[in-house]
């Protein structure tokens, strides 16, 4: 009876490992923002098939003290997208959905991470 516990219990251990070691993937698709560059310009950016299950902090609007946040995020891609109102996925956040409308320019964001569905 031991034998089988303790059998069990090893393959469940390695099932959590492979999954929590699985290599990082990509999400299919575009994510865009607008933002407004250091000189005052205003910038569209787009991310192709960005990195999914990582945190993106947004190079226009990394720096809360010298810049303004990014803004109107439109997720086309196959993973949900959160945004965050601050660099490293912190502050407030909120969630698109895969292949939505763009938001309001009123949504500030300065990080997002995209996640399967």
């Amino acid at each position: 009876m031991r034998l089988r516990h303790t059998l069990a219990a090893t393959c469940g251990a390695l099932a959590l490992t492979a999954v929590l070691a699985s290599p990082a993937h990509a999400a299919t698709g575009d994510f865009s923002y607008s933002a407004v560059e250091a000189n005052g310009s205003p910038v569209h950016v787009t991310l192709h098939d960005p990195v999914g299950g990582a945190c993106i902090t947004l190079a226009e609007a990394a720096d809360p003290a010298s810049s303004e946040p990014a803004f109107a995020p439109h997720n086309d891609t196959d993973e949900y997208a959160m945004v965050f109102t601050e660099p490293d996925c912190t502050g407030d956040s909120w969630t698109l959905r895969p292949h939505g409308r763009p938001a309001s320019d009123r949504l500030k964001l300065r990080s997002v991470v995209f996640l399967r569905p």
